[in-house]
């Protein structure tokens, strides 16, 4: 039988990161992760040009595309409509408001 506190077995990359992610979001808060992931962006922005954010945006509607049918983008499509249309009425609004001013 294997002895789980033998010291010089050692621990897979695998349960190393994951006893260090669930360490982190012990300590850090939503705008923690909020600050890194703008961080990486703007450094991800600053070291790729437009023909890279064209490449992986094919690989990832090609790779959605095979995971979802007709309907999925039939509701995508619809509450992007909806989101639309409820900006547009609130934008509406608020340059009638500023017109009766």
């Amino acid at each position: 039988m294997a002895n789980n506190n033998n010291t010089n077995s050692k621990m897979s990359y695998e349960e190393a990161g994951r006893k260090g992610g669930e360490q982190t979001s012990k300590n850090h808060d939503k705008e923690f992760y909020q600050e890194i992931g703008q961080k990486g962006g703007e450094t991800t922005k600053q070291n790729h040009n437009q023909s890279f954010y064209e490449d992986i945006g094919e690989k990832g509607g090609e790779q959605t595309s095979k995971n979802h049918d007709k309907e999925f983008y039939q509701e995508i499509g619809q509450k992007g409509g909806e989101r639309s249309r409820n900006n547009n009425n609130s934008s509406n609004s608020s340059k009638n408001n500023n017109n009766n001013n």
